[in-house]
């Protein structure tokens, strides 16, 4: 049983958890974090979802995503999807997400990571992943055209893509 912290609309604890799969009631959220990582070239390091898996088996997937437990901070869910889903130990415990989208039960917050990756060397969640590649922009939006990704919005993608060397909204000289 994987019980997940509840918050008020302003993103405040409310001191109550939630049993995963029980329905939330009106006014209560919680936190899901995503990991994007990037290499040097400039591709995102993708993952690919295991056939069993409940929703969106087989499909292409940002680099980690996954729910905050009880007692999480957005930084150590993040960390600890990591290293769970990728065998990979990143300290986040001094960086702020670049983006937090509303959906509606929580808040997603989206952390941009620029570290370049050796495959061979990462130790995936048999549970969660069966597979990881490096991947550009095009191919994503190709992925997501082509059924294979899971279908975040293109604009999403895009925006993702432009923001991993920066934060704000106002694009950088």
């Amino acid at each position: 049983m994987e019980l997940w912290d509840l918050y008020d609309i302003n993103r405040n604890k409310i001191n109550r958890t939630w049993v995963r799969g029980d329905k939330l009631q009106p006014g209560n959220f919680h936190l899901v974090i995503h990991i994007c990582i990037f290499n040097s070239n400039g591709d995102m390091l993708i993952q690919q979802r295991q056939p069993f898996k409940e929703g969106w088996p087989n499909m292409w997937d940002l680099t980690v995503g996954g729910s905050a437990i009880a007692g999480d901070t957005s930084q150590t869910a993040a960390q600890r999807e990591l290293y769970e889903e990728l065998g990979l130990n990143i300290d986040l415990q001094q960086i702020r997400p670049h983006l937090t989208i509303n959906f509606e039960n929580g808040f997603d917050d989206i952390y941009l990571i620029e570290k370049n990756v050796q495959l061979h060397t990462l130790t995936l969640q048999y549970e969660e992943v069966q597979n990881v590649k490096w991947a550009s922009k095009k191919e994503i939006l190709t992925m997501i055209k082509d059924g294979k990704f899971i279908p975040y919005y293109e604009s999403l993608i895009q925006l993702i893509f432009d923001s991993r060397k920066q934060r704000g909204t106002i694009r950088g000289k």
